[in-house]
């Protein structure tokens, strides 16, 4: 058998956080000369082209595959030629099956950033056999949602096993600061799944299962709170409303814990929301937030308003945060961790760009550099076997490593409150 041409492609290079992530691995390959053999994949030549040109003198060797995420053929061609690929093509729900499927058959390893909960329980369904036998590591959710909430908490219990020998039975995460924009991309991703809730009474009834993802058994007998209106923050002295993204947030985490053997404990607790200060003015606030997230819902639940929404408020594919405010955003976020007997541990976890595209790219970079370098020696594939992982339960301590270093994050830990 051949051995690949490639130790990476990056697929959807040209959609808007694909050109984000081609322009930071460029840059960080041509400073850091990690030997990666890599190229660019779409189904546009011309676009593939402008990308590559855009490099300036670190892509004029790119190598640039032409491939469409609806094509079969095309994407098991495409797999054949890489030891593994990072995708950016979403809404994944819409188009990310095909590429799935011929990692998980092929053998070739898999991340990307999607936050579809629903389609990743499909995939997971659908490929987790054919996967293990293949021995292809598929890894979703390396972008914002969920690696700061997965690797902080797998984090906070490492510390935790190393000072008092066992797991903390309780986390929550809070959004102390965020700033950043959406894409076009991203709001096409929630729309979609709402359309697929609107269809199916199986993934109506997930909303409410913090556990979705998780493997069959062993099941954690934990019931789980869910920050789902306004309520006061005691650990942080603050208000608190939903966090969108502790949709999927939350689950990733439990499936880390399931995927290493409940190492967070069988009565694990994690939930996450959305700091708004303390007093009068947090309170008002948090229900200012709890009012507009309610809003848009009722407004997505119908097919005008969804259409409303796209045609004159939201942005659209391909449209996201200029490179400016990209550089301008950043993200603080708390984790508080209690044990039985009283232990107490915290975590700080920062970002130094807009965190859905700028951080994201950076997550998702090192995530895919990690896959294709750390977890091979020569042509073997070391580390985790075939199967569907989460960012903390495949990657571990080096992937922390490479975000302490190379992304523009901090984990810093506290005794207490941070």
């Amino acid at each position: 058998m051949t051995a690949p041409r490639f130790d990476l492609v990056v697929f959807g290079a040209t959609s808007f956080v694909g050109q984000i992530l081609t322009r930071y691995l460029s840059q960080y390959l041509a400073e850091s000369q990690e030997p990666l053999r890599w190229a660019i994949a779409g189904r546009s030549a011309a676009k593939l082209e402008a990308l590559k040109a855009s490099l300036g003198e670190a892509g004029k060797d790119l190598p640039i595959l032409i491939s469409d995420a609806t094509d079969a053929s095309q994407i098991a061609a495409l797999c054949a030629q890489t030891q593994a690929v990072v995708s950016t093509v979403g809404p994944y729900a819409l188009y990310g099956e095909p590429l799935i499927k011929a990692c998980a058959e092929g053998g070739t390893d898999y991340c990307d950033l999607t936050g579809e909960a629903q389609w990743i329980k499909r995939m997971v369904d659908k490929y987790q056999a054919a996967a293990r036998q293949s021995g292809a590591r598929i890894v979703h959710c390396c972008g914002f949602d969920s690696v700061p909430s997965d690797m902080g908490v797998w984090l906070l219990q490492q510390e935790a096993v190393k000072r008092w020998g066992q797991p903390l039975g309780e986390i929550t995460m809070r959004v102390k600061a965020l700033k950043g924009g959406a894409s076009g991309g991203t709001v096409a991703s929630i729309l979609q799944f709402i359309e697929e809730a609107l269809a199916d009474p199986a993934i109506r009834k997930d909303i409410n299962n913090p556990y979705s993802l998780c493997p069959p058994a062993p099941v954690n007998s934990a019931r789980q709170h869910q920050v789902k209106a306004a309520e006061y923050d005691h650990n942080a002295q603050s208000w608190a409303a939903p966090f969108l993204m502790a949709a999927v947030n939350e689950r990733v985490v439990h499936r880390s814990n399931a995927l290493l053997g409940q190492a967070y404990g069988q009565d694990f607790s994690y939930n996450e929301g959305l700091l708004t200060g303390p007093g009068l003015k947090g309170r008002l606030k948090a229900f200012g937030v709890v009012a507009v997230l309610g809003a848009f819902m009722l407004a997505a639940l119908v097919r005008p308003g969804r259409y409303l929404m796209q045609r004159f408020l939201l942005p659209k594919p391909g449209e996201g945060p200029s490179p400016a405010a990209q550089l301008a955003g950043h993200f603080d976020l708390r984790f508080w961790g209690k044990g039985e007997a009283g232990q107490a541990l915290s975590l700080k976890v920062t970002g130094d760009r807009d965190p859905g595209y700028g951080a994201t790219a950076k997550m998702l970079g090192q995530a895919a550099l990690f896959l294709a370098l750390n977890m091979r020696e020569g042509s073997e594939k070391t580390g985790r076997p075939g199967g569907f992982w989460t960012p903390a339960s495949a990657f571990g301590e080096g992937y922390l490593d490479r975000l302490r270093r190379h992304s523009g994050m901090t984990f810093t830990l506290g005794d207490g409150a941070p």
